[in-house]
């Protein structure tokens, strides 16, 4: 059965926020979408209805985004946020990766590219794309001191830095099982008990840990 998804975009200009919500229902898995102008409208849409996905926009008036994104990660975990922004800025990225936000799209992004994110954080919990590998890169390159500690990779077996490099790779846990010969139960067990050795609590984690221990260069 086709996967759709409930969509809602936070974003203060109102041609393209329109224009996203258009272009949001054209895709064959988006089953609705709704709009608001600011963090606080989108946070009174949710209190009646959940979504999916939140699209939230970094700089808006009366609330913005990174306070939007605060509140919507400790109400409604469940709900995958991707942010939009007009620039790639390395310190808001680390800081909101550290948040626990699942994907980061500049604002001239391909429409092909957002369809991809929308699926890659509710399949995957989170989207892997230049922008993120990019500001990880240059984070672990500067050699700046990470905001979680960085563990030693010698810490986890020869299996479980494959798993955590798969799932960098994007793959969800059925095609990690496929790969692996494995089953789904044994792939969540050991992504589990890699996320507990490492002390991190989502995937966004896992692809910090990788970069920052160099198990992806």
């Amino acid at each position: 059965m086709k996967q759709s998804f409930k969509v809602y975009i936070a974003d203060d200009h109102t041609l393209f926020r329109k224009a996203m919500v258009n272009l949001l229902m054209a895709f064959d898995s988006i089953a609705e979408v709704k709009d608001a102008e600011n963090g606080k409208e989108l946070l009174t849409l949710m209190k009646y209805d959940i979504p999916d996905v939140a699209i939230v926009d970094l700089q808006m008036p009366v609330m913005d985004g990174a306070d939007t994104c605060e509140v919507i990660l400790q109400k409604y975990p469940d709900v995958k946020i991707i942010i939009l922004t007009m620039h790639d800025s390395e310190r808001f990225i680390i800081h909101m990766m550290e948040m626990g936000v699942h994907a980061f799209l500049l604002k001239n992004t391909e429409p092909d590219e957002l369809e991809k994110a929308i699926h890659a954080v509710v399949e995957k919990d989170f989207y892997h794309n230049d922008l993120v590998a990019s500001v990880l890169r240059k984070n672990v390159k500067e050699k700046r001191a990470p905001l979680r500690p960085v563990f030693s990779v010698a810490e986890l077996s020869e299996r479980e830095k494959e798993i955590v490099k798969l799932v960098c790779e994007e793959l969800t846990i059925k095609e990690i099982g496929s790969k692996l010969s494995l089953s789904e139960h044994t792939v969540k067990n050991h992504r589990a008990n890699i996320m507990e050795k490492i002390g991190v609590s989502n995937v966004v984690g896992l692809v910090r840990y990788a970069y920052e221990t160099g198990l992806i260069k």
